[in-house]
């Protein structure tokens, strides 16, 4: 047989649990050990007790070629071998460097003195390892050398505490570190944890996990499919994207939220692209409109476009001044009420938002109170006319009205129809604003009576 030295460095660490037992008493193995130079891919390691006596295993047999597995052996210099190498570069790594006591003490077979002084003359002022340095120093330069890199100072990324408005509104994205606090699929390691490939398997076993390393894969692939798509979309800070949704007008917010489930799909250049063309669209169908308003009123001129536009809205404050009117017409014979309904209307005037105040009723009769004010209201921009003239009659705000619409549309589709009195059992509120918001739905042609 050839018995011939490993000149190399063992690949594995100096704690004998690191390395894997001996196939022949299952012992954990300490240097110097024997490995089967021809068995593989999986090694065949042998202590030298169970070498001796020619141990044999499957395939392996006791006149295979081998290798003595030793690092006591010196590498840079005499006095210092292989072992001690290693000891000292993972000393200084769990140390520090410059803690020269403690690395001897890690190492318990050099003095302090000994190991900075070889660390130093080896690996720090080696003429070897500098050379080397400088040579990929000007390599690297060399790539860069045709033009200026840009520099600008950035600000330090934020650092949110855990359970902070900031860490929320980011997801638990932590920019310092570019990753989340909590991943998507967090425990998919845990089902890989105790897995254990050995030679000893069986088919049917080690396909099993094969199957479950595959599937671990797959669920790391999601992870990160997902990452991608918040990172490129610009989705960690949700409510400056939500604030960006607001700029387009109501119909395309509409489209944007039913296209929203593409945008993983498409790039995040060609998923904006898309919007802002179709918001481009509903701009050139408004001035469509607009246009076609101004040939069926007979105007052919811009000029006289801007004299319709001009009278247009003189009707528009005549009408409005004529409901005001119709308001106070209502409350006059009761002065505390108009009174306080004129205030209210002062104040919107003047840009104020009204204090919240009920009408009172007089003696004399009962009276409605005035409509309300849907100025600044969450949802009212999500309103038509008619749909904001019934919530300032009925008094309800927009947000209220949408839910109740929507709730009885579905109500409505999967019933084939809806009575009133379906839409009384679904809306706890008042019985005429139920009657009113249903008769104004059925007459929009939203829902069809059962």
């Amino acid at each position: 047989m050839n018995n011939r030295t490993m000149d190399r460095l063992t690949p594995f660490g100096n704690d004998p649990f690191d390395k894997p037992p001996c196939r022949g008493c299952s012992s954990y193995l300490t240097e110097p050990y024997i490995k089967c130079a021809e068995c593989g891919p999986s090694p065949v390691l042998l202590c030298l007790q169970c070498f001796t006596r020619g141990f044999e295993y499957k395939k392996h047999q006791s006149d295979h070629k081998y290798e003595i597995m030793t690092s006591d052996f010196p590498v840079l210099e005499p006095g210092w071998s292989a072992q001690e190498e290693m000891a000292l570069l993972e000393a200084v790594m769990d140390c520090g460097f410059g803690n020269w006591q403690d690395v001897a003490y890690q190492m318990r077979t050099k003095s302090k003195e000994e190991c900075e002084n070889h660390y130093m003359k080896n690996f720090i002022n080696n003429p070897l390892f500098s050379s080397t340095l400088l040579s990929l120093r000007k390599t690297k330069d060399s790539h860069y050398a045709d033009g200026a890199i840009p520099f600008k100072p950035t600000d330090d990324p934020p650092r949110p505490t855990f359970d902070s408005v900031l860490s929320r509104d980011m997801a638990g994205y932590m920019p310092a570190r570019a990753d989340f606090m909590e991943e998507f699929d967090n425990y998919a390691e845990w089902d890989l944890k105790d897995i254990d490939f050995v030679d000893d398997d069986s088919d049917i076993l080690r396909a099993l996990k094969l199957a479950v390393v595959d599937i671990y894969h797959s669920r790391l692939k999601e992870r990160q499919r997902r990452k991608k798509i918040i990172r490129d979309h610009g989705l960690i800070n949700l409510r400056k994207f939500q604030m960006l949704e607001r700029c387009y007008p109501k119909e395309v917010q509409e489209l944007y939220d039913a296209m929203r489930r593409f945008a993983r799909v498409t790039g995040p250049t060609e998923h904006d692209k898309f919007i802002e063309s179709h918001a481009l669209e509903f701009d050139l169908r408004k001035e469509i409109r607009r246009l076609q308003e101004y040939r069926k009123a007979g105007i052919k001129s811009f000029c006289g476009a801007k004299v319709y536009e001009r009278v247009k809205r003189m009707r528009e404050d005549e009408r409005r001044k004529r409901t005001m009117l119709c308001d106070v017409l209502q409350y006059i014979q009761d002065g505390r009420a108009c009174q306080q309904w004129l205030s209210k209307q002062a104040a919107i005037d003047a840009g104020v938002t009204p204090p919240v105040t009920t009408i009172t009723v007089s003696a004399t009769g009962r009276r409605s109170a005035p409509p309300l004010n849907l100025t600044g209201l969450p949802g009212t921009e999500k309103l038509n006319e008619r749909e904001k003239e019934l919530c300032q009659v009925v008094r309800l705000v927009p947000g209220a009205y949408l839910e109740y619409k929507q709730a009885l549309l579905n109500e409505c589709r999967r019933q084939g129809g809806l009575r009133l009195a379906q839409a009384r059992a679904l809306i706890k509120i008042d019985v005429n604003k139920t009657r009113k918001i249903y008769d104004f739905l059925l007459k929009e042609g939203c829902i069809t009576k059962a």
